[in-house]
């Protein structure tokens, strides 16, 4: 039942890896089609694949860590606790993924490209299964990880909180 299920179990059966920003992951999709060099503006430039999609958990001991992509992302809930998502634009924002849609919860999010944020789990199970897709697809040279002190004067409203999310300060 998938109600009994662990993190462990999950990990197993998805065959999850440690990841630098997302906890685990498995890469469950990359288009076989690609954007050819110059088809789209930079950073995009040098070409990418259409899309690419993965699944990630989250656990206290293998958080999201503050980062961003250049690619929009589209951020799937599917089984365990909600995770509350900082996106650092705006003053900062507070959106919770997760299954509870009566208490505001969303089943999707999405994240536009460049945007740093983290996420800290809430609940009882401590762990979170969840996906991505982006688009177009994401090549290492996308991701950046997030300098803490930086954002925190850049979006003072939220410093506290960004300070806040122990995954999100090395």
């Amino acid at each position: 039942m998938i109600n009994d299920m662990t993190a462990d179990d999950v990990l197993k059966l998805l065959n999850l890896e440690p990841n630098a920003t997302c906890g685990f992951v498995r890469e469950t999709y990359r288009a076989t089609q690609a954007i050819a060099a110059g088809g789209l503006p930079a950073p995009f430039a040098d070409g990418r694949p259409l899309g690419s999609a993965l699944y990630f958990m989250v656990t206290a001991k293998a958080p999201v860590r503050l980062h961003r992509i250049r690619n929009d992302q589209l951020y799937h809930y599917y089984l365990g606790d909600p995770l509350e998502v900082l996106l650092l634009r705006g003053q900062g924002e507070h959106v919770i993924v997760g299954p509870d849609l009566r208490a505001g919860h969303r089943v999707q999010l999405l994240i536009p490209g460049n945007t740093f944020h983290t996420a800290r789990i809430i609940g009882s199970k401590h762990w979170f299964l969840g996906a991505s897709t982006e688009w177009p697809g994401v090549i290492p040279a996308d991701v950046e990880l997030g300098k803490p002190d930086v954002l925190m004067a850049q979006f003072p409203k939220v410093a506290a909180d960004i300070r806040d999310y122990p995954q999100a300060v090395d």
